[in-house]
């Protein structure tokens, strides 16, 4: 099997074409299953040329053969083998397929979400709707996408419903229904609803699969900084660091940095420049990195290497108020204690706790400090972290 494999997967491609060939012809599932395995080990150059030797072997009279291989799914070969079936779907095979859709494995179910959406039958629809919040984030996805395609309004009008919820796993599964349907009327109410998450760094993550970041900027540019800001809290521990490709964020840091500065340009590239040094000061974050995420890393930290920390500093003075969006960010960015201590006279209770843990940091909090920050505090719970600090 293991040598078969290397001839599917090698540079003779006659060689590999044939035992495609085979492979559909003789619905030879146990190879199929070998190949998906490997998925996370081959080029993508390699998953391609396959997916393009599966569509150029099957044919009319052996394209059912490969219903046998949604068993084992993989985005690798999916739109090669959907777009077979597509070609050559007729009455029955979408009888199948829905017969699969409801009763097969998630695996199955999830192939079966991306062929209806080619083949829009509205028999599949309750069923779409139910899977679009699965656990399996690609069956979930998939099913989303083709009512999103579908233009099924029920659905969509749920989701957005579902991002008033209290409950943050609720919103952030709205959020992904969202993205997947692809409908960018959405993005408002999915930054407001990213505002007002706990869960902001995994709703942020979300969003430039839905509209580049590059355009959120043009349209909006502090509701930008925000999900920008977002994103460099989360990586290397909620978002995984190859996803700064999807992000471009090298070119999204590199167009701020040309931007006139501002207190918010400044905070987010304080902050990005803190987080890069972070990622790349030891192994942790980088081991099993591959080659290109670690170099597209490096470059990133040495663009912000250039960057005038002292002169943003200053500017991140601006952002340290009670209003601002980035007053947290600001406050941990910022050693001017002073311009720390204000803060101490605004209303809300958590910016208060921020200020003071910030003033402990910096050694700069006494007794008399936190009796002013206590006086504003009604907070139970706020007043016990205060006093044992």
């Amino acid at each position: 099997m293991q040598e078969i494999l290397k001839k599917l997967t090698g540079k003779n491609q006659r060689e590999a074409e044939e035992i495609a060939r085979n492979m559909v012809d003789n619905s030879d599932t146990e190879l199929f299953r070998e190949l998906v395995s490997k998925d996370d080990f081959l080029f993508d150059f390699v998953k391609q040329n396959i997916s393009n030797y599966i569509k150029n072997v099957s044919n009319e009279s052996n394209y059912k053969n490969l219903l046998h291989f949604l068993k084992y799914y993989s985005p690798s070969y999916e739109d090669a083998i959907i777009s077979v079936l597509v070609e050559f779907a007729d009455e029955d095979l979408t009888d199948d397929m829905l017969d699969l859709l409801e009763h097969g494995t998630e695996d199955e179910k999830t192939y079966c979400a991306r062929f209806f959406a080619y083949i829009q039958d509205n028999l599949s629809l309750d069923l779409l709707r139910e899977y679009a919040y699965s656990v399996n984030d690609a069956l979930a996805a998939n099913s989303a996408s083709t009512l999103g395609v579908m233009k099924d309004e029920q659905s969509y009008n749920e989701a957005l419903s579902k991002l008033e919820s209290t409950d943050d796993f609720e919103k952030l599964a709205a959020v992904k229904f969202l993205v997947a349907y692809g409908k960018k009327d959405a993005l408002p109410a999915i930054i407001n609803a990213m505002k007002n998450s706990s869960m902001a760094e995994n709703i942020a993550g979300e969003i430039p699969y839905l509209d580049d970041l590059f355009s959120v900027i043009n349209n909006n540019l502090e509701d930008a900084l925000i999900i920008i800001n977002n994103i460099i809290n989360g990586l290397g521990e909620i978002l995984s660091l190859s996803q700064v490709f999807d992000f471009e964020l090298y070119e999204v840091l590199e167009n701020l940095i040309s931007k006139q500065h501002s207190g918010a340009i400044s905070v987010v590239l304080l902050n990005a420049k803190e987080k890069f040094d972070i990622l790349t000061e030891n192994d942790e974050y980088l081991f099993d990195e591959d080659k290109e995420t670690k170099n597209e890393i490096l470059s990133i930290k040495k663009l912000l290497s250039h960057i005038d920390v002292k002169e943003l500093k200053q500017l991140v003075k601006t952002e340290l108020r009670e209003d601002s969006p980035f007053v947290y960010t600001a406050l941990e960015l910022s050693d001017d204690v002073l311009a720390i201590r204000e803060l101490l006279k605004c209303n809300d209770q958590t910016v208060i706790l921020k200020t003071v843990e910030v003033l402990k940091s910096l050694n700069n909090l006494d007794e008399t400090t936190k009796t002013v920050a206590l006086i504003k505090i009604t907070d139970e719970n706020i007043k016990s972290i205060i006093r044992a600090l």
